[in-house]
């Protein structure tokens, strides 16, 4: 068998190297330009072909035998605009990495991909401001205030109280989930609330923007 010589052994080694660069770069590419946000989106909130959310008010009884894990958001109040003790539902995301909505009118719905009661980061809450039938339970969202005050009680009991800081308007199709998903105030928990609002949109069943209160821990 005759021997490969210096020369051969360089072009091997560089063959080698072009092969192992293309693999590592291709997919790095692919990812890059693929077009795909890491981020959740958000989905309309009964679009065509999805069910609109029950307009049948939650029974005194369900609301007070509500439970949840000790760590995760239960209840949610908020007394400026008379939303008290609501429930709060955990959300998931669907298809295209869009996040659920609650099913009813009434409850409100926690992003379980964001954080949990007194963590750091923010915790996210949707809920609907209404529909063809009925006002939702964030219909007033528009009316809260920096200073307003709302609570979140946990699994376990414990409450915490949240600031208003800011509220935020964004075109349906463009929220930034980055910023939805982030501390109003850096380093400190904050708790986000998501509803539509806008000018209905007939033929889609949507809304034409998303309005987002931004609120900061204050006591636990």
């Amino acid at each position: 068998m005759s021997k490969i010589h210096k020369p051969g052994r360089k072009v091997i080694l560089r063959i080698a190297t072009i092969l192992i660069v293309v693999g590592v770069l291709v997919p790095l590419y692919g990812l890059i330009f693929s077009g795909k946000d890491p981020s959740p989106n958000i989905r309309k909130p009964y679009g065509v072909g999805e069910p609109m959310p029950s307009a049948a008010k939650p029974t005194a009884s369900s609301i007070a035998n509500y439970t949840v894990s000790a760590g995760l958001p239960k209840y949610i109040a908020i007394p400026a605009i008379g939303v008290q003790q609501t429930r709060i539902k955990p959300l998931g995301l669907i298809k295209n990495r869009t996040i659920a909505t609650p099913d009813n009118l009434y409850d409100t719905g926690w992003y379980n991909g964001s954080a949990k009661p007194g963590e750091s980061g923010a915790m996210f809450i949707y809920g609907h401001v209404s529909t063809w039938k009925a006002r939702g339970v964030f219909y007033d969202l528009k009316k809260l205030k920096p200073g307003d005050r709302i609570t979140v009680e946990r699994g376990d009991g414990k409450l915490f109280t949240y600031e208003v800081n800011r509220t935020t308007v964004y075109p349906a199709g463009k929220v930034d989930m980055a910023a939805v998903l982030t501390p109003a105030e850096p380093g400190k928990p904050g708790l986000n609330l998501m509803t539509c609002s806008g000018t209905l949109l007939k033929n889609a069943n949507d809304f034409t923007e998303r309005l987002v209160v931004f609120t900061s821990l204050i006591k636990k």
